[in-house]
């Protein structure tokens, strides 16, 4: 088995339910670690400093002038960025991030598990942004650029996962972990 840790990326759309994913994966798999991303959009209504580490342009140009980031993009006015991971011993890393990012990970991370999850219809995906709190503006930017996201992270991604039940959905990822597991404790 690798001593290395499994690098394991949430990517698609914002809407699509990456982040409640990520959450019940780290709680059905105690073998996952949740890298916290940073933002310089300000929090969602039902967010916290749990969710993103918020913070501002200022320091978010620093921390990029450090090399502090796997990865940061920017994405409809606002920079996003994953630091470097430094999960607990044993541990696996979650990354829930965008496609552009997933992009830089893969370039690190060859072997990374790359997740696209998708919203089960547009109709859905429009109604979760509405749902989270999202101005109409900010609902229609997304929608547009869905169908490219959507279209690159196919490129991208190892496994396609319909988020159409967040249970079911992590199940699936679950699964394919406990699979991908068992194939690096098998010598070849």
């Amino acid at each position: 088995m690798s001593g290395e840790p499994l690098v394991v990326v949430l990517i698609g759309p914002g809407g699509v339910g990456k982040g409640t994913l990520a959450r019940r994966l780290v709680e059905r798999d105690g073998h996952l670690w949740l890298s916290r991303s940073w933002t310089t959009r300000p929090p969602r209504p039902h967010e916290t400093d749990a969710d993103y580490a918020f913070v501002g342009r200022e320091e978010f140009a620093h921390a990029i002038g450090e090399g502090r980031f796997l990865e940061w993009a920017e994405f409809h006015g606002q920079l996003y960025g994953t630091p470097r991971p430094t999960p607990p011993a044993g541990s696996d890393v979650l990354l829930e991030i965008d496609v552009q990012g997933a992009e830089q990970v893969r370039r690190d991370f060859p072997d990374a598990l790359v997740v696209l999850v998708t919203a089960p219809t547009e109709v859905a995906l429009e109604e979760r942004l509405r749902g989270r709190g999202d101005e109409d503006a900010h609902v229609r930017a997304r929608l547009r650029s869905a169908p490219e996201e959507l279209a690159r992270g196919r490129r991208l991604a190892d496994r396609v996962v319909v988020n159409d039940d967040p249970d079911r959905a992590a199940g699936e990822i679950v699964s394919i972990l406990e699979g991908l597991r068992r194939a690096r404790r098998t010598p070849s």
